[in-house]
């Protein structure tokens, strides 16, 4: 018996794509662009955005029978147990391979922005507190613990990471984010790629781009970012996760930018894409994202022309369900009214992924045969998840020592997130996303609370509790007993924050958009009160964004911030507030001041920030990378004050940490930018690099920053990345307002314009 090219591992998987596509019908070719939805909800609330109204109905036996490109979620639609869920899933592909002609399986997609979105599946702490805690090779380790779990059970591509970049807090998915800085974002978010593709799952960036830049911070509102900001702060994160991370699939955004619906823009998806960075994956669109251009962009008539539209611009899988690319397409082709070229481009993205993944290959079996449980929370997840948990914690204010806790006191829990597992979990995770949909069933994962691990960390302590309000509800009944509970004990901890949720259902999460950034309910109104005892009051945030400070500040006794810390947050938090733990995280989002000082992030250029033409100041009450310590670290400059190279040049930067205190702690050593002048206006100071340092009490450490002059490029009035001879400072800082060190470089020689290869990152060394 002959072997059929594309059946033939040993010849170059576009061979084998090539004959293959040769052989397949039009319907063949077009079931590999969209993937089904099996369980998802047609009634009631969803997980995805109009998910009762963009649902398709179809046949699974007939529709198998042409193939099929993607299965949706089969283990994040509801709780299934781990293990039967690795079955089903590999008897749906066993019948997918055995009604098609050409058995080619399915590549199944789940959502993994905080952990495997699954049930019984490890909750890691939120994007967010991965920017907090500034450490990338963490961030990698965490990404391919979570690649491997998801192909234990047969999973081949995760939905993330976001690497949107936060431009209005307000915004509900904040939390999915891993802060306000390109940098920060792009270095992160490819660290997490790297891990999760070292798994042999496909990284699909999202959501690409612009989402974030919304118009109010409304989920989905029109995007009215300049080309500049596009260029230098929307798009670097995803060139870098390409480049440096090998992400093998993009997610194409909801919004519209200048009147142009990303699923629709050739521009974004095909010239930048592919022909500016060389992107050979697939795009995938955002849940109904295809269907949106008819119902809510309004820039296609019918299911055909919008498929029209998306296939056109570079939109290779239909996500979730099927709905524009399943009979509409068809038709469209058949009458000529879109080129079935279009088709054969995308179905030949989609099998070479299948092909690398090995499943045109005759010997291709569904990876889970076993019949032994399947454990999705081990304990090596769980001090992956607690270590990364304790890295995030952000030490804002501690001014008269209040931390850490006497291990004897007397300590009033206060507050609505104090004894409520769900505080430490974002709006992906799966109890906040999926299990509120289904009340009969656990949370299948232990959390403990912050007040459980308080008691747990302080045993000799006498620990009390009232909960005093809810979180978003403006009952205030319950000020009493708690301001009651407060002026007994030595010091009140109180733990405020968010309730992650979707869609209105929660503070924080898709679709949990706030007009301003005051505590959610009456949570600043339960502050007040407890203040009033006269007993020091440590703040504790648990929360998805950056809430307003600036009315307590100078009355508190400290305060914590700790962005949904996954289900290790209590214990973490806890020991931060006992002193096992010496806060080392940092924030990736500036604090404001008063609720309406934003929209507002530290990228600002002159006229952004604080100045005499405007009577309102948008200065924050914590910056930008800020974050304390339980001791204290002394900086020193070791490389020369001042230094000349070319545009094309590279220079080194060495400072010299001390740890001047009596225990161990981790500095985070950052570098920023300031570009005096130049030939449109930047940001006045912008992260360029960063790095941990871990030091004993005494301990003395040399960070170098490898600066090259490429990292002082930006986009001209041309449209084009540029690096301008003149003066610049290399700022070394403890955040972007505390300079410990400056260095003044002047470029010379002629401008340059960069091109794809030029350098992304600013590589350290620690001596």
């Amino acid at each position: 018996m002959t072997t059929a090219p594309w059946r033939d591992p040993a010849l170059p998987a576009a061979a084998r794509v090539d004959d293959l596509l040769t052989r397949m019908t039009l319907e063949e070719k077009t079931a590999q662009l969209y993937g089904v939805w099996v369980g998802a909800a047609t009634d009631g609330d969803g997980v995805a955005p109009l998910q009762r109204e963009m649902t398709a109905d179809y046949d699974w036996d007939e529709l198998i029978t042409l193939g099929l490109g993607q299965l949706t979620r089969s283990f994040g639609t509801a709780p299934v147990d781990p293990a039967l869920g690795a079955r089903a899933l590999a008897r749906a592909q066993r019948r997918i391979t055995a009604a098609g002609r050409f058995g080619i399986p399915a590549i199944a997609h789940e959502e993994c922005l905080a952990g495997f979105t699954a049930w019984q599946a490890t909750a890691y702490p939120v994007p967010l507190a991965w920017g907090a805690a500034f450490d990338p090779p963490l961030v990698e380790e965490l990404g391919r613990r979570i690649g491997e779990d998801l192909r234990s059970v047969g999973v081949h591509q995760g939905l993330a990471p976001v690497l949107d970049v936060v431009r209005d807090p307000r915004w509900g998915r904040v939390e999915e984010t891993i802060g306000e800085d390109p940098y920060l974002v792009g270095t992160i978010g490819s660290a997490y790629v790297r891990g999760l593709e070292s798994a042999g799952v496909i990284a699909t960036l999202k959501h690409f781009a612009g989402y974030a830049s919304s118009a109010g911070a409304r989920n989905l509102a029109p995007v009215r970012a300049g080309v500049r900001e596009y260029a230098d702060v929307t798009l670097p994160p995803f060139e870098m996760a390409l480049r440096e991370g090998g992400a093998r699939s993009v997610m194409a955004a909801y919004n519209e930018t200048d009147g142009v619906p990303a699923s629709a823009d050739s521009r974004l998806l095909t010239e930048l894409l592919r022909t500016d960075w060389d992107f050979t994956g697939t795009v995938v669109a955002d849940y109904f994202g295809i269907g949106f251009l008819q119902t809510l962009h309004r820039v296609a008539g019918t299911e055909a022309e919008a498929a029209h539209l998306a296939l056109a611009a570079g939109i290779d899988v239909e996500l979730p369900t099927l709905k524009c690319y399943g009979r509409p397409l068809v038709a469209a082709v058949r009458e000529g009214a879109v080129p079935e070229t279009l088709v054969d481009r995308a179905a030949r993205r989609v099998l070479l992924q299948k092909c690398g993944l090995g499943m045109l290959d005759e010997d291709w079996t569904p990876e889970i045969e076993q019949d032994g449980p399947v454990e999705l929370d081990s304990a090596a997840n769980r001090a992956l998840a607690r270590r990364l948990a304790e890295e995030s914690v952000v030490l804002l204010d501690n001014p008269d020592g209040a931390l850490p806790l006497a291990p004897d006191t007397r300590i009033a829990v206060v507050g609505p997130r104090a004894a409520d597992a769900l505080a430490m979990l974002g709006c992906y995770s799966f109890p906040s996303h999926v299990l509120t949909h289904h009340p009969e069933a656990d949370l299948g994962i232990a959390i403990p609370t912050v007040l459980e691990s308080l008691r747990a960390e302080l045993p000799d302590a006498k620990v009390t509790f009232a909960e005093g309000c809810d979180v978003s509800d403006p009952g205030t009944a319950g000020f009493e007993e708690a301001v009651a509970r407060a002026a007994e004990a030595d010091v009140c901890v109180a733990v405020l924050g968010d309730r992650a949720g979707l869609f209105g259902r929660g503070t924080s999460g898709e679709g949990c958009d706030v007009t301003d950034l005051g505590l959610p309910g009456v949570q600043a109104d339960l502050l007040d009160a407890l203040l009033t005892t006269g007993v020091p009051v440590v703040l504790v945030l648990l929360t998805g964004r950056p809430y307003a400070l600036g009315r307590w500040h100078g009355r508190l006794g400290a305060v914590v911030q700790a962005f949904f810390p996954g289900e290790e947050g209590g214990p973490a938090v806890a020991g931060v507030l006992s002193g096992r733990v010496n806060p080392s995280g940092r924030l990736p989002v500036s604090v404001p001041r008063v609720p309406g000082g934003q929209p507002w992030t530290y990228l600002q250029p002159p006229l952004g920030l604080a100045g005499e033409v405007s009577n309102l100041d948008p200065t924050p009450q914590y910056a930008f990378g800020h974050g304390r310590s339980y001791t204290a670290f002394a900086w020193d400059l070791v490389s020369p004050d001042t230094a000349e190279i070319g545009t094309d040049g590279s220079y080194g930067v060495t400072v010299a940490v001390r740890n001047t205190g009596d225990r161990a702690g981790t500095e985070v050593v950052q570098l920023y930018l300031h570009d005096p002048v130049a030939s449109v206006t930047r940001p006045d100071v912008r992260l360029i690099g960063y790095r941990r340092v871990d030091l004993a009490p005494g301990e003395s450490r040399m960070v170098t920053f490898h600066f090259h002059a490429d990292l002082s490029a930006f986009t001209d009035r041309e449209g084009a990345r540029v690096v301008e001879p003149g003066a610049l400072e290399l700022r070394a800082a403890a955040s972007s307002t505390e300079v410990r060190a400056v260095t003044r470089l002047q470029l010379t020689g002629p401008v340059r314009r960069l091109g794809p290869d030029r350098v992304l990152r600013c590589e350290t060394e620690l001596d």
